[in-house]
């Protein structure tokens, strides 16, 4: 059975031993498939907070928290206060019951988006087959890439990973498998600085008895209608007919009947567009208030401008979305007439869908987002006939964009960020 030292990249005999007999690291590798899987997703563990810790180590021992004030959300945690059950999207106030000694630091984006690209850069090293997801993972196809580096896709991935804590002082965990959506589940599972191997022998009895919740991209409402079905785990699953899957759920059904059978012929597509940006924020309280809310829909705007300026992008549509106490959901959207990057024109935008929207109910969550996107060349061309100063605050913004990125995020705060 192939087997390596995923320390000092070390081929071992079989049966491999529990220790490799070079370095006496215990991280040995053996799977039958171990050198013919090509296909990876490699997930960094607590990113942001990794990130911070490298850059303060006096934070190494300490619970860490990424996110807002008590009325924000957990952007993420360390490991150390995940252990105390902190979680991802958990609003901060509960986070904070339960740990309350936490550090906790607003996130940098502007760092963290510098450390991913040099990530990407190792990653190029591998393959120019990557379909990122986010910052901090992304998916790699490594078919063919044996005789260029002369080792395998596994042993090239164990080498990627301990660049990246060498280099950069980050780790993380790969997921190798013979598709994308086995890949990503197979990423999950030993964290943090895990690798795991799932093959094509062993698919239909792994995923026999996992809950299906398990597959990614299935959110609350679609998990919600498949308990109604009985469709709990995957062995639910490979009880029903295509076309009853189908009939029931659509789509999602046929879907659904092709991963249950660990079937996923996605390829990686290293051109894959980003399709939106958006941003949110959870409540500590429920609120109407409009003036606060007001100030969130500003913050939100920039920090979508922002994250769309990075990506050197616009959008044509300009979407607002509020959740009322009862988790009901409100969701409104425009279409410009010209694409735009900047937080001034998503701010208006936005603010008017508000207006537009009878206010019965305090909200517990306010999103802004843009969507249809265009490269930026495209955006903000034509002036607005019916806001003779729009331009001006076009090229205030752009102004003020060129001092914060030479003195810091806070060189220029507008009063209403103050809200």
């Amino acid at each position: 059975m192939p087997a390596f030292c995923r320390d000092c990249l070390q081929n071992l005999p079989d049966p491999a031993p529990c220790r490799c007999p070079g370095c006496q690291s215990p991280r040995v590798l053996s799977h039958p498939e171990l050198y013919g899987l090509t296909i990876a997703h490699m997930d960094c563990d607590a990113f942001y907070a990794s990130v911070e810790k490298r850059d303060n180590p006096a934070l190494a021992d300490k619970p860490l928290i990424i996110g807002g004030g008590r009325r924000g959300v957990v952007s993420t945690a360390c490991y150390i206060a995940r252990i105390r059950g902190v979680r991802s999207a958990m609003p901060m106030f509960k986070a904070l019951d339960l740990c309350p000694d936490a550090v906790v630091l607003k996130p940098r984006m502007e760092v963290y988006a510098e450390v991913s690209r040099q990530i990407r850069a190792m990653m190029l090293d591998l393959t120019p087959v990557i379909e990122p997801l986010s910052l901090d993972e992304a998916f790699l196809d490594l078919s063919g890439t044996t005789r260029l580096h002369g080792a395998p896709p596994a042993v090239m991935l164990a080498r990627l990973v301990a660049r990246m804590r060498s280099e950069l002082g980050v780790t993380g965990s790969i997921g190798l498998s013979h598709n994308k959506f086995l890949a990503k589940i197979a990423s999950d599972l030993d964290k943090p600085r895990g690798f795991s191997v799932i093959g094509a022998a062993e698919t239909a009895a792994f995923l026999r008895d996992k809950p299906v919740r398990m597959i990614w991209g299935v959110g609350q409402s679609a998990q919600t209608a498949l308990d109604k079905a009985g469709i709990r785990s995957f062995n639910d699953l490979l009880r029903w007919e295509r076309q009853d899957l189908v009939a029931r759920f659509g789509s999602l059904g046929n879907r659904l009947w092709h991963l249950a059978r660990g079937q996923d012929m996605r390829r990686v597509d290293a051109r894959a567009p980003v399709k939106s940006i958006s941003k949110e924020t959870t409540f500590f309280e429920d609120t109407g208030h409009t003036e606060l809310l007001d100030g969130h829909i500003w913050r939100l705007s920039v920090q979508v401008s922002d994250r769309a300026k990075a990506r050197h992008l616009a959008g044509r549509v300009v979407t607002l979305k509020l959740k009322r106490a009862d988790h009901s959901l409100i969701s409104r959207r425009l279409a410009l007439r010209d694409a735009t990057q900047l937080a001034d024109t998503i701010y208006r935008t936005a603010r008017n869908l508000y207006d537009q929207v009878d206010h019965q109910v305090p909200y517990r969550l306010i999103g802004v987002g843009i969507s249809d996107l265009v490269p930026e060349e495209a955006a903000d061309l034509s002036g607005d006939l019916l806001d003779p100063q729009a331009r001006k605050r076009s090229q205030a913004e752009r102004a003020a964009d060129a001092i914060r990125e030479k003195f810091g995020s806070d060189a220029i705060v507008k009063g209403r960020a103050l809200r």
